[in-house]
């Protein structure tokens, strides 16, 4: 009888328990069911292609098969990761990577990537063994491509994987966009337009079985493809620009004065930014960081050199607006200038001099004694005002981030920076710029294109039709004739038996240009400047800036080449053949292309307006 009773005990108890979870609990353990089986998963957005003005692809999406791991589903994570390494080929870089982004902030259930590109025999053994490893999945994901490797690396910049830091720095709505999303604009115009390239998520609600594999997908709310973006670059002047400096180290920066469009942005050496996507070795990475060419050095946008003589036009332009100096007026050059009281002379390249020198001449023949002069009757306040206004000293505005503003000194910043008063000795130093002064080949590029303009503002543009504007205003001269004049000046460099870039004439167009040799180290006041004693990376940098064709200028053009010794010689033919290419057609006769349809400085279809 005790039997039964308690038979019963546990037969009512069961069937209360059976009632409670089957009715009363119903709808807690349906979600929980639907949870275990139903996932919503965060679609990432296509992202936007990248070409050239001319429509050259620069950047596409490749499929690349991943190795992926939902760390929830993998149980024993250290025995799961044995296994895989038996099945494929996982270095210590992938294993350290996979550890960062599986601690970094991520949701629940959110895979963690262990490996990309993976080959098609690793795929066959992955599949072969699925069922021994749980939570592990093969992806075909869209992964960033830049078809010319080298070529476009400090322009274009790279993505990479998208880390903790990144989220944090963004808002949960941007958050949120970034879900399901592994890559992020991480330097250059992949990084400035990162919110155009990316698109908008999508999301997709699927069933899955126990092993994570989905069954089939619920509901589904495709992506917005991120935004296509094409550049201002032209392909052939790039390729052009990169051939021209060599293998030497150096920059060029070339912009259509037309309508701002930066035609050219190259830095050598460079880098391959297909390595740094999926996240780059150890190995390859300690290779370009000890490197003693710096190819992970973006010269061209933060590169810091003195100007040299390259700054002479703008100084002449600056001391005809201030009525220090005309056309007419002329000094003698015994090869040196000395300030009165003051035993120092300050010497002209030409030791012997250069006899009696009026502007034309001294620009033709880079004279330094006239600068001298012309800058210490100018001042470097007047100085530092009128050279502010082709875009020294100050950010130029391209669209891309981290550009250095390079050094145009004053009295201000002197005492800020060295904690000392401004001298005379500083101001003559600065008037062939040499001393403190300090700019970027992207200023030089500018600077060239404003004085092509004749004082039109320009600010350099690599996004085809975007609008910059810099809060610097148009140089409007007392005497516009001046702007004319400079130019025929700077002409003569180029066409005159004394020119100091006479390897840059030519027959299909005039160019105005203007040489710059800059110290890299100072010699002291008795001391000969020896190119044969001194050591490689001593040597002068040189230097050119040049327009053309000089009539209707349509290019413009900065070149440095470090330790290239002398400006015409070395610097001249780089940028000979830069403008060659943009300028002529592939007869070799003058075929100047049309500035970029709805640019600034052209109609519709492309035609320059006045």
């Amino acid at each position: 009888m005790v039997g039964v009773i308690l038979v019963l005990l546990l037969t009512l108890v069961l069937f209360s328990r059976m009632i409670w979870l089957q009715i009363i609990e119903h709808n807690r353990y349906t979600t929980l069911s639907d949870n275990n089986r139903i996932q919503t998963q965060a679609v990432a957005p296509p992202r936007g292609l990248i070409t050239d003005r001319d429509g050259v692809i620069l950047a596409e999406n490749r499929p690349d098969f991943s190795l992926e791991v939902v760390v929830e589903q993998a149980g024993d994570l250290e025995g799961l990761l044995g296994k895989l390494r038996k099945l494929v080929t996982l270095d210590d870089d992938d294993l350290d990577q996979f550890e960062k982004r599986r601690h970094s902030a991520r949701r629940p259930w959110e895979p963690v990537p262990l490996r990309g590109r993976l080959t098609e025999e690793e795929i066959a053994r992955i599949v072969v063994n699925q069922y021994r490893l749980p939570g592990v999945r093969i992806v075909a994901d869209p992964i960033r491509h830049y078809t010319h490797g080298i070529l476009f690396s400090h322009v274009l910049g790279y993505v990479n994987r998208i880390n903790a830091q990144d989220l944090d720095d963004m808002s949960l709505d941007q958050q949120r966009n970034y879900a399901g999303t592994h890559f992020y604009g991480r330097s250059g115009v992949e990084r400035f337009y990162e919110d155009r390239l990316h698109g908008q998520v999508g999301y997709r609600q699927v069933e899955t079985n126990a092993r994570g594999r989905i069954l089939r997908v619920l509901d589904e709310q495709p992506p917005v493809p991120g935004r296509d973006l094409r550049l201002t670059l032209s392909m052939k002047v790039q390729q052009a620009a990169y051939d021209a400096l060599g293998d030497r180290r150096g920059a060029v920066v070339a912009i259509d004065p037309r309508d701002s469009s930066v035609l050219a942005f190259v830095s050598r050496p460079g880098f391959d930014p297909n390595l740094f996507v999926t996240g780059i070795s150890h190995k390859d990475y300690s290779a370009y960081r000890e490197d003693h060419d710096k190819p992970l050095f973006n010269r061209a946008l933060q590169g810091r050199y003195p100007p040299g003589s390259t700054i002479k036009p703008f100084m002449g332009i600056a001391g005809l607006d201030a009525g220090v100096t005309n056309w007419q007026r002329t000094i003698f050059d015994p090869g040196y200038y000395q300030l009165e009281d003051n035993p120092h002379r300050y010497r002209d390249w030409k030791r012997w001099g250069h006899g009696r020198v009026d502007l034309h001449k001294a620009i033709v023949q880079s004279c330094d004694t006239y600068f001298y002069d012309l800058g210490f009757h100018l001042g470097i306040d007047r100085i530092h005002q009128y050279l502010s206004e082709f875009s020294l000293g100050q950010p130029t505005g391209i669209d891309l981030n981290n550009e250095s503003t390079g050094i145009l000194p004053s009295k201000k910043w002197k005492k800020a920076a060295r904690g000392r008063p401004w001298f005379h000795g500083d101001t003559i130093n600065a008037s062939i710029g040499q001393g403190f002064v300090l700019v970027t080949p992207l200023q030089l590029a500018t600077a060239t294109a404003i004085l092509a303009s004749h004082g039109k503002q320009i600010t350099p543009t690599l996004a085809a039709g975007e609008v910059h504007h810099t809060e610097r205003h148009d140089l409007v001269l007392k005497d516009a004739d001046n702007w004319q004049k400079m130019t025929d000046a700077m002409v003569d460099v180029t066409e005159t038996l004394h020119g100091t870039a006479q390897n840059m004439r030519n027959d299909q167009y005039r160019v105005a240009a203007k040489s710059g040799t800059a110290q890299v180290f100072s010699v002291g006041q008795d001391e000969t400047y020896n190119e044969k004693e001194i050591a490689d990376r001593l040597l002068d940098h040189a230097l050119l800036i040049a327009f053309a064709p000089a009539d209707d200028p349509a290019i413009a053009v900065g070149v440095l080449v470090e330790n290239g010794r002398h400006g015409g010689s070395t610097a001249g033919p780089v940028a000979h053949q830069v403008m060659d290419a943009w300028l002529l057609n592939d007869k070799g006769e003058l075929d100047v292309p049309p500035p970029l349809a709805g640019a600034p400085g052209a109609d519709n279809n492309g035609k320059e307006t006045p």
